[in-house]
Formats: structure tokens, C-alpha cells, sequence
């Protein structure tokens, strides 16, 4: 499988990541933090909205292996572990180097669960 990058500008960098290992945005106000799967977090001037629409021009139909959940979060769907409605939490893994839990709402978890029953991810 061909590597397949991302590209993102601001005014003082421009950063490049292979899409595969990106696991997750988090957004926070008019920034986003994007976490590689070697636990590197690096920060970007878009809001994750505007994240959201540069990975859909970029990336095309491939932008569907990240899914927006709720107001904070952009994650690679090929990374969801375990989705735990009643504690409120997703956890994203490889299941060998790293572990990532983040709080998510309950609603937004039993979307997530459906999409990921339902698609077979």
C-alpha cells in the first residue's frame, strides 16, 4: 500500500504526515493538535473544522477513514479500541505502542458504535 500524505500550512511551517499514523485531532479553539501514533503532538492554526475540510480536499473519498466526533475530536476510525457508552470514554490503540482514552459524550459514543457495527471498521 502507497503512502498517502497530508499536508498542512500556517504561516511559519508546513507540516507533512502520513495519513496512517495520524490517530486523532483535538481541537481547541482556532487550534488543532494532531497526535501521530508515536505520541508526537504537534500543533496547527486551524480550528478543526477548518482540519475537517482540508483532510476531505486532500484526501478525497480516503477522508472517510476519520470521522468528526463531537465538538473536540477527529479520529482515525482504523484505531478504535474499545467504546464505553456507561464511562463515557473511547480508547484508540494499536494494540502495541500506544493507548490513547478520551472523554466522549454518551451520544456521541453510540453513534460511533453504530457506524463502526454497522461499516464493519
Amino acid at each position: 500500500m502507497t503512502e498517502q500524505r497530508v499536508y498542512f500550512n500556517s504561516r511559519d511551517k508546513l507540516i507533512r504526515l502520513d495519513v496512517q499514523k495520524i490517530v486523532y485531532f483535538e481541537g481547541d479553539g482556532n487550534y488543532t493538535y494532531i497526535v501521530t501514533a508515536n505520541k508526537h503532538k504537534v500543533c496547527v492554526t486551524l480550528n478543526l473544522a477548518h482540519t475537517e475540510e482540508a483532510l476531505a480536499a486532500q484526501l478525497g473519498s480516503n477522508a472517510r477513514q476519520f470521522m468528526r466526533i463531537g465538538k473536540r475530536f477527529i479520529v482515525n476510525m482504523n484505531y478504535i479500541y474499545q467504546i464505553d457508552i456507561q464511562k463515557q470514554t473511547l480508547m484508540l490503540s494499536d494494540c502495541e505502542r500506544f493507548l490513547f482514552q478520551m472523554p466522549v459524550s454518551k451520544e456521541a459514543l453510540k453513534t460511533v458504535k453504530d457506524l463502526v457495527i454497522k461499516t464493519k471498521i
